[in-house]
């Protein structure tokens, strides 16, 4: 983590007028796939608490018909924590390089600010990156596959191959009473389904690089999915199951006469002093998944709302 990076005047290069072009061409930004599928809803509070099914009712016969007893079945609840936490970033320009842009500089940053703040939220949900501590929820492939809805890429013969491997992947979280409604994934998996429609006639009516058996497929974000051995190739799940709870959606503000420290708080930047200017983005978020008890799976630390497609050793 850094506390002194600056946009200088070299880094603003692009965005300074030049005789031939003056027009900024920006990549799109991308949403975040954890935002597009989980269920949001607004918290009221830092820490706001959930209470989930956690011992289902159960019916009997009477028996004899005519006097005998009804028997009593009784629900039970527990409670699932969900903690807000702060993502955030600052990013100081020397005020003559803001000056001297010719464009709106904030206009073009905070659409990529938002972009690097999806980019995290989906590496933490999913993968676990960099997860605050009262996040127990995140890592959802660690969890997938420690509860043993995994299934290994290349499991299925031809001509099946990866629209059955994916199958046996929402078998895995229909198994534990949940029905699939989405599936996550890399950019590469856009490929892999296309050629699956060339090699498997039979099955190519079940997919699309947009959606397989029905279900929806969201691409993460660049640069967050990780490779080598035994890297998921993709999640799927009931995602009606997780939810992002929202204390403070993106915020914007200017700074002009702060200053910035490092965790020993040394100054690494005084804006006033150095004629800067700031632009502070922040956005506060919790997240969990209950995984409440269904009649399919009773047992916790066997049941699991998602699957994990993963590479092969």
């Amino acid at each position: 983590m850094s506390y002194a990076d600056v946009i200088s005047r070299t880094d603003a290069a692009g965005l300074i007028p030049q005789p031939v072009a003056n027009t900024i061409i920006s990549a799109v930004v991308e949403e975040s796939a954890a935002l597009r599928l989980f269920r949001q809803v607004p918290l009221s509070s830092g820490t706001s608490r959930l209470p989930v099914v956690s011992l289902l009712p159960t019916a009997k016969w009477v028996s004899p018909t005519d006097t005998g007893l009804k028997q009593t079945t009784e629900v039970n609840w527990t409670d699932v924590t969900m903690t807000v936490e702060e993502i955030a970033a600052i990013v100081p320009i020397p005020q003559s390089v803001f000056d001297d842009a010719g464009f709106d500089m904030w206009a073009q940053i905070k659409p990529l600010l938002a972009s690097a703040i999806g980019r995290l939220l989906d590496a933490t949900i999913f993968f676990g990156t960099n997860a605050p501590a009262s996040w127990t929820g995140a890592n959802i492939a660690a969890k997938a596959i420690s509860a043993g809805n995994v299934v290994a890429l290349g499991s299925a013969a031809n001509p099946a191959g990866l629209l059955a491997d994916i199958s046996a992947t929402f078998a895995t979280v229909e198994a534990d009473g949940f029905t699939v409604d989405g599936v996550v994934t890399k950019a590469g998996t856009r490929g892999l389904l296309r050629s699956a429609q060339i090699t498997s006639e039979a099955m190519s009516s079940q997919a699309t690089t947009t959606e397989v058996f029905g279900v929806p497929v969201v691409y993460a974000l660049g640069g967050l999915w990780p490779g080598g051995a035994l890297a998921p190739q993709l999640i799927a799940g009931d995602f009606s199951q997780g939810i992002v709870g929202v204390r403070q959606d993106i915020t914007y503000k200017v700074l002009t006469e702060s200053v910035i420290t490092d965790a020993g708080g040394l100054v690494t930047l005084n804006l006033a002093q150095q004629d800067m200017i700031a632009l502070r983005v922040v956005a506060r978020y919790a997240f969990a998944v209950p995984n409440p008890v269904t009649y399919d799976q009773i047992v916790g630390a066997n049941r699991y709302p998602f699957g994990v497609l993963r590479a092969a050793t």
